[in-house]
This record gives structure tokens, sequence and C-alpha cells, in this order.
């Protein structure tokens, strides 16, 4: 049976998969999501009633001590070349099982963080790719909450995008006469009609009243704009 196991697990590592270790809320909910995009997917967790109950939703999916070199050998885990850790509430889990997948020279380890001095210590370890999902998920939200913001999106070195409507002193003028990039530091990058897709935008691009536009710049000069009336 382990052999059959690690068999399996070898042919979804050569398929330039996933392995996502710690099935509860975030791991599984993202395991779900990477199946869904068609990406295959190894889901590791110590607890055999979240395995169970995803046994027939991942490609495959075993009970194993994630902690233990191993099993996770046994797995064929070294050889995959992207790597999650879901584990969130037992921190010394979650920095033992990171460590050894460092070890193994995978080259993306996204590591979920509780805290910030978890996070700190997954980074001094190595962690290519640190990430706090309730933390940021309630900043995104806040963004949301503050303004006229229908989705926002924020990126590394203080830059963002957001999806808003338009102001009103840009309605019915092309984007090269609107003067947007030089008053709000903004740059206007897509716009939706109603009942049209998304297109990319450009100088040429009249924008209406009744629009949906994507706008990028520096994070406070996103914000700023989406409050504009």
């Amino acid at each position: 049976m382990a052999k059959n196991r690690s068999n399996r697990s070898r042919r979804i590592a050569q398929n330039n998969s996933v392995v996502v270790i710690g099935l509860g809320r975030f791991g599984r909910s993202l395991a779900l999501e990477l199946v869904d995009e068609e990406t295959e997917v190894l889901g590791v967790d110590s607890n055999p009633e979240i395995v169970q109950t995803l046994a027939g939703s991942l490609t495959h999916v075993v009970r194993a001590d994630s902690t233990k070199e191993d099993a996770l050998r046994q797995l064929a885990v070294h050889e995959f070349d992207r790597a999650v850790v879901g584990i969130g509430s037992n921190i010394e889990a979650s920095i033992l099982t990171t460590s050894l997948l460092l070890s193994f020279g995978i080259r993306d380890v996204w590591a979920k963080a509780i805290s910030e001095p978890h996070g700190r210590i997954l980074s001094q370890l190595g962690v290519p790719h640190v990430i706090y999902p309730e933390h940021d998920m309630g900043r995104r939200v806040a963004h949301l909450v503050r303004g006229r913001m229908l989705d926002y999106i924020e990126f590394e070195d203080d830059f963002a995008m957001v999806k808003t409507r338009p102001a009103a002193d840009i309605v019915g003028l092309r984007l090269a006469d609107s003067g947007v990039r030089t008053q709000y530091g903004v740059t206007v990058v897509a716009i939706k009609r109603p009942g049209e897709d998304f297109t990319y935008a450009t100088s040429e691009t009249v924008v209406h009243a009744d629009d949906t536009i994507i706008v990028a710049g520096r994070t406070r000069q996103t914000e700023r704009f989406s409050e504009l009336r």
C-alpha cells in the first residue's frame, strides 16, 4: 500500500503539480481551487476525518505526519517543485514541516503564518512566500468598506490595483485629456461598459459615468481616487 501511494504521489509530482500540507479551512480552500483550475494536487493532513472528507475531491489525499522526513519522502514530496504549508494552529508542526520542505530543495514554498512572530520565523528559515490569509483578507475588506472600491488588490512595494467607478471630472473625456495620471497619480488600465467585458484602456478611451474601471498606482493614491465622487 505504501509503495502504491508513493508511485501515485510521484506521478503527480512529475506533472508539475502542487503538494498542499495542512487541509484546514485555508489549505482545503486553496487545494480545491487549484483542482478547479485543473492543477493536480497531493493533499496531506494528519486528521483522518479531513482526509476522508476530501478523498474524492483532490487528485490524491493522504493521512501522514508531515513533521517526519520519512513520511514525506514515502509520499515523494521531495520531488515536487511547489508546496504549500497550510498548517496554522500548530506552529511547531508548521515550522518543522516547512524546514523539511526547504531541506528537500523545493523551489517554491508558500507557508501560512498566523502571527507576525510566526511569519518572522518562517522568513528566517528562508521561506520565499510567507502568507497571512486572515490579516490580508482583513486589510482587503477594510479597503472595500472605506470607499467606492468594487475590488482591491495590493501588491508589494506600495502598489495596488482597484476596480471602481470613474470620478465625475474624468467622465466624457478621452483619458489623454483627463489628466488622471498627472492629477491623481493613477493609470486607468482597463474599462468595462455595461453588458460588455473588460478591455484595455488607451489614451483615446472616453470614460462614461456608468463604466467600471481598473486603476493602478501607489496604494494611497488609488484609495484616494476611488473615494472621489
